[in-house]
């Protein structure tokens, strides 16, 4: 079972939204939409996403990493180095 599993909908929800807005931008890129405008489609999709990407995050170090955490051992260990690379990557986006 993964962590997002209880939030699942509400997570395809947002995808859907961020979906929409993308779809948007390409459609505005294709009337030739002033640059500043578009400029603001593009970081409220990618303020979605990150949205969702800190939901999946949240789920899954209060889900995977804790019952990990739980077993402890190299399980444990591993589960803390993917998290912490994942938050890396977050991070560095």
């Amino acid at each position: 079972m993964v962590g997002y599993n209880d939030n699942k909908e509400q997570l395809l929800k947002r995808l859907r939204r961020a979906e929409g807005q993308v779809r948007g931008i390409h459609r505005m890129i294709e009337e030739d939409t002033y640059c500043i405008d578009v400029l603001t489609q593009v970081s409220a999709a990618t303020k979605a996403l990150e949205t969702v990407a800190l939901a999946l995050l949240d789920d899954h170090l209060s889900h995977c990493v804790a019952e990990a955490s739980r077993e402890g051992g190299a399980v444990a260990d591993e589960k803390i180095r993917e998290a912490s690379a994942a938050i890396a990557r977050l991070v560095r986006s």
